[in-house]
């Protein structure tokens, strides 16, 4: 039998709502896939929603763990295609989105990841407008994070060299993560093409902890570029507080 080419771990907490899409979008792309979904627990129908899929699955359980980064790692390590991603319970692949980006890795050896643009989808209103995705530069990495999560591909090779996800974050996980692999490993490539899509609604993350959220980014652009450039300071207000009432 032919080897996976993509591991791919979907955490996920009481989002049984929106499962069922993300795992669909996976299943129908024209990629031999390995997926580990990891629940934390769920109270919802999330359990029916695997047991749905189970027959595809690769592995899954559900019960209390250590947080979305813990559980990210926890599916991937049990992989062993080469390649890797996780994609969040309320997000979903574009149809051929997953094949572009092995297409895209494949041609860039010297990548430690590649990463396409993203649709993000306001769910109470179907709004759909462009995720933020340019070419990769460190000066504009600095400035805001430039790369949508459930647009990327990465290297197994690349993942381990600097040990997946930090678990110790909760908000800014994915920006720590371009900044380390790039650092430490090599370039990403930017893809141009949608590949996946954001979904935007009240429970996520983002939207209710923007304080926490924006506070993690700015320690990761200290960390990383070793200073914060002004435009962070100058664009909280907004990020923090504004964009809040006026999304």
């Amino acid at each position: 039998m032919s080897q996976p080419l993509v591991t791919i771990a979907v955490p996920s907490f009481n989002q049984g709502r929106y499962l069922d899409d993300a795992l669909r979008s996976i299943f129908e792309q024209d990629v031999l896939v390995e997926v580990f979904v990891l629940d934390g627990g769920s109270t919802d129908n999330s359990v029916e929603v695997i047991r749905k899929w189970e027959h595809k699955l690769a592995g899954w359980r559900s019960h209390r763990d250590d947080g979305q980064a813990a559980a990210i790692n926890e599916g991937i390590v049990q992989g062993k295609a080469p390649f890797v991603c996780w994609l969040n319970s309320d997000d979903w692949f574009e149809p051929g989105g997953l094949k572009r980006l092995i297409e895209a890795i494949n041609a860039a050896p010297q990548a430690s990841a590649v990463y396409g643009k993203c649709w993000n989808v306001i769910q109470d209103t179907g709004k759909r407008k462009p995720v933020w995705v340019e070419p990769f530069s460190e000066r504009r990495l600095s400035l805001r994070c430039i790369i949508s999560q459930p647009a990327t591909l990465i290297r197994r090779s690349a993942w381990e060299t600097i040990g997946g996800v930090d678990p110790s974050m909760h908000m800014a996980m994915d920006y720590d993560l371009w900044w380390r692999l790039f650092k430490e490993v090599g370039p990403l490539v930017h893809v141009d093409a949608f590949v996946a899509v954001n979904r935007e609604h009240e429970e996520t993350k983002t939207k209710t902890l923007r304080r926490r959220h924006y506070a993690e980014a700015i320690a990761v652009v200290r960390r990383h570029h070793g200073s914060v450039p002004l435009k962070w300071w100058l664009f909280q207000p907004y990020a923090v507080w504004l964009k809040s009432i006026f999304p």
